[in-house]
């Protein structure tokens, strides 16, 4: 019996799966690409707040740690976590790249080499630094808090290309309806699957099974079990379920490092009431940055945020009347977030039930980072004339990273050099789940550089061993 075998098939959709499939396309490769989510379009994203968490996000956007102190969000459609996130695109600083440097003892970990790829993935993005006009109420708050204290902030730089003058900006975060975010569904996928590149939704791979010639893959396809092959095959399905995936393969005694080294920045967010209208949930509510050298030093930052009324519900604590009247007053209130560059890794795992486990204790640092970040948010939110501060007790972890580190040692790291996973040169990872510990910085654009930079080790891999083997197209298994 024939089976196709492709030459790639990439797990994921997202920010890393995404620009592989454009490079591997651009250069004639046959690609299919594997995502668990639904496929959505501007015109069909949900249109209220509910519907985008249910539909949009594994779990409900519900993953929570062993000891559920910490939500975990994740987004499950065509185009990953980038339909779902604001498209904030910062590169690395030196600090971030000096410790993965450090902790990898990878070379190519500075502002000089990465600075080739970063190039590469912008040029290919409608880019904007947020201007004063931009600014919603919230915005001008935080701004005027940072500069009473005497604190540095700067502009966020966003992916976006025509927002116009809409008031909704906040329903991106149940993906856009404009067409204007940069998502990978408006960027690399097009441009993908107009050079070749195939997409099946609604595929949850269970099972990897790596060989010397081809990479078996056991999955569901909207519920039907199937099975695909390809000569190489590429995890983009972020910290979690790369890591998942490899777990369920039973790579754990192969990959010692297999599920370490998890990070988060875990993140706090502090609600003011004021007496005017803030409004925060219209416009761009995000906008805004802290850029003071003291808050990265002593690892933290603030960000200019808000949330839909589910999730401002969720974060204050208690029930009944007090609840109903905090929130009945959700257009008098700003709000500014903690977010901590966490020291202490957790761990991700499958329990006995085989279901996936994550670990992730606050550290007595981290918590300190925390509580230092919280308490210049109040004094901040009191000195503009805030009648109410509450920060919410709850941390999120939006950004998930680490699980399958990068690095030359193999006792330590879960990929090479190459982005292969060690021993298996049939597989590669370059999703955030490699990074080698957290950068305190959106990992958004770094995950689509070092992805570029894994599509060019891929691509002159292939051509050196198609220089020593003519490529089959099928097999017979």
């Amino acid at each position: 019996m024939k089976q196709q075998v492709h030459e790639y098939i990439i797990i994921g959709s997202g920010a890393s799966g995404s620009i592989i499939a454009h490079e591997l396309t651009k250069a004639g490769a046959d690609v299919l690409m594997l995502e668990a989510g639904k496929r959505f379009s501007a015109a069909t994203f949900p249109d209220n707040e509910l519907d985008a968490n249910a539909q949009l996000m594994w779990n409900g956007g519900m993953d929570a740690s062993a000891d559920a102190s910490t939500l975990f969000i994740r987004g499950k459609a065509v185009g990953g976590g980038t339909i779902i996130n604001q498209c904030l695109l910062d590169r690395f600083d030196a600090m971030a790249l000096d410790s993965w440097r450090e902790k990898s003892g990878l070379p190519f970990f500075n502002s000089h080499d990465l600075a080739t790829h970063y190039d590469a993935v912008e040029s290919n993005l409608s880019l904007h630094h947020m201007e004063e006009r931009d600014w919603n109420t919230n915005a001008r708050l935080y701004v005027k808090g940072f500069e009473q204290k005497g604190f540095g902030w700067a502009p966020l730089r966003r992916g976006q290309s025509n927002c116009g003058t809409g008031n909704d900006c906040m329903t991106c975060l149940g993906g856009c309806p404009r067409s204007s975010k940069q998502s990978m569904l408006e960027t690399f996928l097009p441009k993908a699957e107009a050079q070749g590149l195939k997409i099946q939704s609604e595929f949850l791979v269970r099972e990897v099974i790596h060989g010397p010639h081809l990479v078996s893959i056991a999955g569901y396809h909207k519920n039907v079990a199937t099975t695909l092959y390809a000569k190489k095959v590429i995890l983009a399905s972020g910290a979690l379920g790369t890591t998942e995936l490899l777990l369920r393969s039973r790579l754990q005694d192969r990959l010692p490092a297999l599920g370490k080294g998890f990070y988060c920045h875990p993140q706090w967010m502090t609600i003011a009431l004021f007496d005017e209208l803030i409004d925060s949930h219209k416009g761009a509510f995000q906008t805004v940055k802290s850029d003071e050298p003291r808050f990265r030093k002593a690892g933290f930052k603030l960000e200019n945020v808000f949330a839909g009324p589910i999730a401002i519900g969720l974060l204050k604590p208690g029930y009944g009347f007090e609840h109903q009247r905090f929130m009945r007053r959700y257009r008098n209130m700003a709000c500014i977030e903690v977010a901590v560059r966490d020291q202490d890794p957790g761990t991700i795992s499958l329990n006995k039930r085989d279901r996936l486990t994550i670990n992730k204790p606050l550290s007595d640092v981290d918590r300190q980072k925390a509580e230092n970040g919280n308490q210049l948010v109040a004094d901040m939110f009191h000195d503009i004339g805030a009648n109410e501060v509450m920060t919410s007790p709850l941390q999120i972890g939006l950004h998930l990273m680490g699980g399958c580190a990068i690095g030359n040692d193999e006792r330590t790291s879960v990929v090479n050099e190459a982005f292969q996973v060690h021993g298996m040169n049939n597989l590669y990872i370059a999703d955030s789940s490699v990074f080698p510990d957290a950068p305190g910085i959106n990992p958004s654009l770094t995950i689509m550089a070092l992805s570029h930079q894994a599509a060019a080790s891929i691509l002159r891999q292939n051509s050196m061993q198609s220089a020593t083997s003519k490529p089959t197209r099928e097999a017979v298994l």
